[in-house]
């Protein structure tokens, strides 16, 4: 057993409430304090290219990390840009950063380019930040130091509240962030967000550092720094929610048509595509095969209030995958690149299913022994492709190298290699 196996085995990691215990092992008592105003007030929103250089000037004057937030309007708009950037570092206080106004923020990056950026959920913030020119070379991710740590609660307010005994004010995470002007309790909401953040990094690399994992952390923040932006994901139209009742070709060609209309519509009007047709009226009218616009009328999700003009452009999407020649339909199912669903490893190779089940035990009592979700500890995709296909010899050297081609980190592959040999291993003989 590690040494950081031996701490988190007997640490006494508190659960209720989501926080850890202190030095002492004991958690302090008492009702948190609700967090209801920024130290500095509501920073003005930075909208111009003086603001944002005054900004600038401040932040790389400032000292220690810089909290960065962004918020998005999911749901309502297309895409997934930001409407608002939110900022706090020592020195130079909190900033509130109009991105719609203020489009390019590479020089507020570059500023910051050596400079370790604190976020939560950071994988779900970066890309967004990226496209406005902010792309941190070096990051602390307290949602994902969170999960490590063993805290089973890991949103921002449940970890502020259980780790610093602040209770942050989250109504207004889900409202439309486009809105302008951006009404005051929004403002106050979002500068609040950042408020804590160095703070609660701060006593999360304590706690890491005292169950022997901060270097964990350490190899999956470099890791999600390192990581290239996301390819563009293959045929997007089969994740439309309802696809399991779509069977025949036919009809997955009319959701194909369907989706890309409704894509190409919201992309111009700058509207969240649900907000133009939602995919249960699509898998309706795939399902269905109307013949004509009377007919499409019919069915749910295409009712009264829609207007002609917009019936008819659906029913047009319709006809075309209805006269596609049958060379042309999508394919039942998705190519998948690597090993078949775990579901059908016991007729394909069940020496392969035994491996898989022996392993993911292996892996779960270990995760649960480390006190971390076990996808954090290794990610179940890499399990299954470790199992689908052994290296030849199931040696730690060999088992090791197979974890690193699928991307497993160092501290990943020291703790996970003797497990899967042990299981592999158990399966040959």
């Amino acid at each position: 057993m590690t040494d950081a196996q031996e701490t988190a085995a007997a640490s006494s990691l508190r659960t209720t409430g989501g926080a850890p215990p202190d030095d002492g092992g004991s958690t302090a008592p008492g009702a948190p304090t609700p967090l209801l105003e920024p130290r500095e007030g509501i920073p003005p929103v930075i909208a111009d290219e003086a603001g944002l250089a005054e900004v600038v000037a401040a932040f790389a004057a400032g000292t220690g990390p810089v909290a960065v937030d962004a918020e998005r309007a999911s749901g309502y708009r297309y895409g997934q840009r930001a409407y608002l950037v939110q900022l706090r570092r020592e020195g130079a206080g909190t900033a509130l950063i109009d991105p719609v106004a203020c489009p390019d923020l590479s020089a507020l990056g570059a500023a910051l380019h050596d400079t370790e950026w604190v976020l939560h959920a950071a994988t779900q913030d970066l890309p967004c930040l990226r496209e406005i020119g902010m792309v941190p070379t070096r990051l602390f991710d307290t949602e994902l130091a969170g999960r490590l740590a063993g805290f089973p609660r890991v949103g921002l307010g449940a970890m502020v509240e259980g780790v610093l005994g602040y209770v942050l004010e989250k109504g207004h995470s889900a409202v439309d962030w486009s809105t302008r002007p951006l009404p005051e309790p929004w403002l106050r909401y979002a500068a609040l967000d950042v408020e804590l953040l160095v703070d609660l990094r701060d006593a999360l690399e304590k706690e890491l550092d005292r169950q022997g994992k901060l270097e964990w952390a350490h190899q999956e923040f470099a890791a999600i720094a390192a990581a290239p932006p996301a390819e563009p994901r293959k045929d997007p139209w089969r994740r439309t929610s309802g696809m399991h009742k779509v069977r025949r070709r036919r009809q997955l060609a009319v959701v194909r048509e369907l989706w890309e209309a409704r894509d190409r519509i919201a992309q111009r009007r700058d509207v969240s595509p649900g907000k133009v047709l939602s995919d249960a009226a699509i898998v309706e009218a795939a399902l269905a095969l109307p013949a004509n616009v009377h007919a499409l009328a019919a069915l749910s999700g295409f009712g009264h209030r829609m207007g002609r003009r917009q019936l008819e452009q659906w029913q047009a999407a319709v006809d075309r995958a209805k006269a596609l020649p049958e060379a042309q339909l999508p394919q039942q199912g998705q190519a998948v690149a690597g090993p078949p669903p775990p579901r059908a490893w016991a007729d394909k190779d069940p020496a392969a299913a035994a491996r898989l089940s022996a392993a993911r035990t292996a892996v779960s009592a270990l995760a649960e022994e480390l006190s971390m979700p076990q996808e954090n500890l290794i990610t179940p995709d890499t399990v299954r492709r470790v199992c689908w296909e052994p290296p030849q010899g199931v040696t730690a050297d060999a088992v090791a190298e197979a974890l690193v081609s699928h991307g497993a980190r160092p501290w990943q592959v020291e703790l996970v290699t003797p497990v899967l040999v042990t299981a592999l291993s158990a399966q040959a003989a």
